[in-house]
């Protein structure tokens, strides 16, 4: 028998990991911008996302909906408990958007709206990552609604979790660089990439080490036996990717094989991403709330698969075919 409710925590499960995929690196564009030289330095960078950014945060779109319309209870406890962290998010990414059509229509105010770029890169990210972290150390739930304070989600491990993210973020947008550029802008980039590496490794395992304390349950999956035997391969093969990365991003030349240290930082993400469903599964709600206490009817379930059965291979689509029109190095100028 077909369970709706698995399919459609994978189908939102999917469009957070192609929301991370995505935007992650033009974010991390934002967040680097201001070591890149104003002219032509940052206007490469700019136009190395042009096609695409906006284009990216579909999936955010999709991500949320879906939780709304196929989680409702799940939506209902977590956005009150979030309300700070999510409008910072959404207030980050408008001042991101606004500031990235208006500096090139407005260059007497250039300078002020490239603050507005990387302001809003980083708020941004940093909402997403205490975002996670609030969600990971547990939401406080009476009965069918959100229980705790308004400042819940503010601790220290959701703050390691937003720096976090704002490393990994970087690391992505550096390697996009190295990827889609060339000459200084490519080198200086490389170099970018070299000293967030390791900073990113670090807190992977940080925020891994904090993780397993903070729920039961997180201990149980990682340490207890048998499971251990699985989860153990996660620390090295987290070690072997980032390895690889630092090789990759050491050896690049301009030429064919300049998408490794990119492919590579979207590994590690991918990494990241299995340990933390390892830890949650199959609550939406860690420790509180699993994913049939909060699914919609199943009338309703059967309803949005039919339109996401449509709309998302369209997505997929046009996204893949964006993304191969503009295959190229960029300069300047732009894409050639």
């Amino acid at each position: 028998m077909i369970d709706l409710t698995i399919i459609w925590a994978g189908i939102i499960a999917f469009a957070v990991a192609a929301y991370v995929v995505m935007d992650g690196f033009d974010l991390g564009i934002g967040i680097l911008f201001p070591r890149f030289r104003v002219g032509p330095e940052r206007n490469t960078a700019m136009n190395s996302v042009a096609p695409v950014w906006d284009g990216n945060e579909t999936w955010l779109v999709l991500g949320g909906g879906g939780l709304m319309a196929a989680f409702p209870l799940a939506y209902a406890i977590v956005l009150p408990a979030l309300y700070a962290p999510i409008v910072a998010m959404l207030l980050g990414l408008v001042f991101r958007g606004v500031a990235f059509e208006f500096r090139w229509r407005d260059p007497g105010h250039r300078r002020l709206w490239d603050i507005a770029f990387c302001g809003g890169s980083v708020v941004a990210t940093l909402a997403q990552g205490i975002t996670l972290g609030a969600l990971l150390q547990g939401i406080t739930v009476k009965g069918r609604a959100y229980g705790g304070g308004w400042w819940e989600w503010l601790t220290p491990f959701s703050l390691l979790t937003g720096v976090s993210l704002l490393i990994g973020y970087a690391l992505l947008g550096a390697c996009w660089l190295i990827w889609k550029t060339q000459g200084p802008l490519q080198a200086q980039a490389r170099g970018m990439a070299k000293a967030l590496l390791p900073a990113l490794l670090v807190a992977i395992g940080l925020v891994s080490l904090a993780t397993s304390f903070l729920e039961a349950q997180y201990h149980q999956r990682w340490f207890e036996w048998p499971g251990v035997l699985a989860t153990a391969q996660m620390p090295l093969l987290v070690a072997i990717i980032g390895f690889l990365a630092w090789r990759a991003i050491g050896k690049v030349q301009n030429g064919g094989r300049d998408w490794m240290p990119f492919f590579l930082a979207l590994l590690l993400f991918g990494l990241s991403m299995v340990g933390l469903a390892i830890s949650i599964w199959p609550d939406v709600i860690p420790g509180r709330v699993s994913i049939w206490e909060a699914a919609a009817p199943e009338r309703s379930q059967i309803f949005m698969l039919v339109g996401a059965g449509i709309m998302v291979p369209v997505i997929l689509a046009y996204t893949g075919w964006a993304y191969w029109v503009f295959r190229g190095k960029v300069d300047e100028a732009g894409y050639h």
